[in-house]
This record gives structure tokens, C-alpha cells and sequence, in this order.
């Protein structure tokens, strides 16, 4: 891909990164959020059917849109981020990568959905929601990083409702979130009227607890969940699993892709 060099001037504090072994770039902030392994895990978990609609609640620098965009070409991503300065990098990455006519980043509070979208305008959604409560465990000094994990905000609830709101009547919703909460976002989920129907407990190295859990939720689901096998992140220290390492790689078919 021949990158236009005006896109590359002006970055201030941002920096140049790559996804897909360098099939997709994007802007990062250098002292602010970036991306973790969690937002790779979460773009090939969720089920995307061809030509969908698909929702990205709390897009941060847009790394989950670019990836689905990638991994399901026939989807329409459109990405919503409260964090205005995050909003306007991740839009910048989708003109980067050419991607305007599929990907589009809306900047807007979730918790104020009613008054950016229509009501059961999306087939699917996908969130990595912050799972840290406010005054839990340590707060950086740096907003972005504040906002991206503390429910600041947004509460899981306030991601839930917006969800509900989005989604048409059996459509799905993806999260990644924390395995030692995974019970309060299991009874939230059903409380909502969104049923688990899937579910992988995300574990750092084989034998080790959960760190994480990715759980695909139905709008209007019957009650039963397909538990999928663990998915361990690293096989030695700072060595991924062979697993990782082709989800980092781009070559790892999407677990929940439907033809």
C-alpha cells in the first residue's frame, strides 16, 4: 500500500504502528492508550456474517474496526469512542489504510446512543470495555489510560444498554473482559435480554488461572452456552502460543466466522 505522505507529517505526540504483520497501520498515542494482545483476541472471536452491520463500542485508536475490517471485507464497521482526541486518531488510521467507504468513527458518548444511531440498526457489536472499577487498583496519571480501563465513562451496564439499543432482534455481542468479573458480566448479560451462547476463558500460560474471558451474547437468545477450549496467550515468558502468534499474523481463521 503506497501511503500518502501528508497523512505522515504533523504527528505531535502520536506514533506509526502496524497490525498483520504491517497490513494495517494506524496512529497511536506515544504517552496514551494503545492497544493490547485483548483487542486481536476479541476482533477474531466475534461472529461476522457477510455484507453485516457492525458496531465497535469504545473504538479508542480504532484497532478493533481495522481488524474486522480486514478479517470480514464484506462487513461495514462503524466505530464509537467518547475520547474525542482518540476518535479523531482512529479516523485518521481508517483514511490511512483507505478504508472510508467501510469503516466510519463516530465521536459520541455511549451512554447518549439514542441520539446518534436508530434503534436496531446493527447485526453485530463488539466491546473491550474498561473493567477496572474507579477507584480500584492503580489509576495513571495519563487520561486516555484512565478512561480506557476505569469505568470513568462507562459501566458495563452503560455498555450493555447501548448495546441492547444497537442491536436488531438475534443480534450478537462480543466482549473481552476481566475473568474475575465474569460472573457479575454473565448475570449482567442476561439481565440485559443478551444471552451468552458463547464463551473462552483467556489464560496467560497453560495450567495458570483466568486473566480473561471472551463471551458472544444473542439479542432474544435461548438459554445454552458452547464453552470453546482455553485460549492460552503465551507458551514460555514473552513467547506467544502458536495460536497467538497466528491471530497476531493475520492468518488465524476467525473463530466465530460464518460464511
Amino acid at each position: 500500500m503506497r501511503i500518502d505522505s501528508s497523512l505522515l507529517t504533523n504527528m505531535g505526540d502520536d506514533t506509526f504502528d502496524t497490525l498483520i504483520d504491517g497490513k494495517l497501520r494506524l496512529y497511536q498515542s506515544r504517552m496514551g492508550y494503545r492497544f493490547s494482545i485483548d483487542a486481536l483476541l476479541l476482533a477474531h472471536f466475534v461472529t461476522v456474517k457477510r455484507r453485516e452491520r457492525v458496531g465497535d463500542l469504545g473504538a479508542g485508536n480504532g484497532t478493533i474496526a481495522l481488524l474486522l475490517s480486514h478479517l470480514h471485507p464484506s462487513a461495514s464497521i462503524i466505530g464509537l469512542e467518547v475520547q474525542p482526541a482518540m476518535a479523531e486518531r482512529a479516523k485518521r488510521s481508517v483514511a490511512l489504510n483507505g478504508l472510508e467507504k467501510r469503516v466510519a468513527i463516530v465521536a459520541g458518548d455511549l451512554c447518549a446512543i439514542g441520539s446518534l444511531f436508530a434503534p436496531a440498526s446493527f447485526d453485530a457489536a463488539v466491546s473491550n470495555p474498561p473493567f477496572r472499577k474507579p477507584s480500584s487498583g492503580r489509576i495513571s496519571p495519563h487520561q486516555e489510560k484512565q478512561i480506557a480501563r476505569h469505568e470513568i465513562k462507562g459501566a458495563l451496564q452503560d455498555f450493555l444498554t447501548a448495546a441492547v439499543y444497537l442491536l436488531r432482534p438475534k443480534g450478537r455481542l462480543a466482549l473481552i473482559y476481566s475473568a474475575e468479573r465474569a460472573v457479575e458480566l454473565l448475570t449482567a448479560l442476561r439481565g440485559a435480554g443478551l444471552e451468552p451462547k458463547r464463551l473462552r476463558w483467556v489464560h496467560s500460560f497453560a495450567g495458570a488461572g483466568a486473566v480473561l474471558v471472551l463471551v458472544e451474547a444473542v439479542k432474544g437468545g435461548r438459554s445454552g452456552v458452547e464453552v470453546a477450549p482455553p485460549l492460552v496467550i503465551y507458551r514460555a515468558a514473552k513467547e506467544y502460543s502458536s495460536e497467538v502468534v497466528a491471530i497476531v499474523a493475520g492468518i488465524a481463521k476467525p473463530s466465530g466466522s460464518v460464511a
